[in-house]
């Protein structure tokens, strides 16, 4: 069984619903991505990004085989989140190592 190596970021913000969306709409072009309801998921070649949306706060889990996958796709997700959220320039990513 493959070890994966997991981090989390718990955002706060009132529109955690229309960004996990707009994440997985953008990212759906290029990869794997669903989402209904509060949950979402995007399939990336270097690790998996899991959603969950609520009315105060998105929560983001990344998942990946190694240090460098996991990183970039903390990097990955956190710009394109911040690039969204353009109207809420204070809105902070960060992630936390570990299981």
């Amino acid at each position: 069984m493959e070890t994966r190596l997991k981090s989390s970021a718990t955002i706060p913000t009132t529109e955690a619903q229309r960004y996990m969306v707009q994440l997985c709409k953008h990212f759906g072009h290029k990869v794997p991505a669903t989402f209904e309801g509060q949950e979402g998921r995007i399939t990336f070649e270097m690790g998996e990004a899991a959603m969950r949306a609520s009315p105060e706060t998105l929560m983001i889990i990344s998942q990946a085989a190694d240090p460098e996958g996991l990183g970039r796709l903390e990097q990955v997700m956190a710009s394109h989140l911040k690039r969204f959220a353009f109207r809420e320039p204070d809105l902070a990513v960060d992630w936390r190592r570990g299981a």
